[in-house]
């Protein structure tokens, strides 16, 4: 039996999408794809107002379908603190990507373990949800209390392969960070 396999993988994908936007030292869309721009007076992701390419391995390129929003754009860069300086010529916006420091390596190695904790927090909280449901089918005779054990064993196996496909993807990720 699986259980909420789709949440499970729901948070896979969060951790994915939280990994993509760390910086590993080249240029990716992913850094600042998300970052929210004041457009409009509404907040909205980077990605739904421009096109963004990277056409060199440390260089970003915005281009923005509206010209006006350039200013709102590089604001929005500068706000979102990722030591990322935008360079505006008035139709793009040109963001150089440093080289990482040792020091900055190690820093976003730990905001990248911090992560894949949260995401084996999230994973233990929907065990315990998934827990206290079968607990209570057993207690109102839904279940057997062999089929209450059988389940337990089978959530903790999902469980366990799901922190093994977080610790797979923090791996790989600090690899990546780390590899100069």
């Amino acid at each position: 039996m699986n259980f909420k396999t789709e949440e499970f993988n729901n948070i896979l994908e969060h951790l994915n999408l939280d990994l993509k936007s760390l910086r590993s030292g080249r240029a990716t869309p992913a850094l600042v794809e998300n970052i929210q721009i004041n457009a409009y007076n509404i907040r909205t992701p980077l990605k739904q107002l421009a096109s963004i390419h990277t056409p060199e391995p440390r260089l970003i390129v915005i281009e923005p379908w509206d010209k006006s929003l350039l200013k709102e754009i590089e604001k929005g860069i500068m706000e979102a603190q990722l030591n990322l300086t935008p360079n505006n010529d008035g139709s793009v916006i040109r963001i150089q990507v440093p080289t990482l420091t040792e020091e900055s390596r190690r820093d976003i190695i730990k905001i990248l373990h911090q992560k894949l904790e949260d995401s084996r927090i999230a994973i233990r909280k929907l065990r315990e949800q998934i827990m206290k449901n079968l607990k209570n089918q057993k207690d109102n005779g839904e279940i057997s209390e062999d089929d209450f054990f059988k389940f337990q064993k089978q959530l903790q196996s999902q469980v366990d392969e799901y922190n093994e496909k977080i610790n797979k993807l923090g791996e790989q990720k600090e690899e990546e960070i780390m590899t100069v």
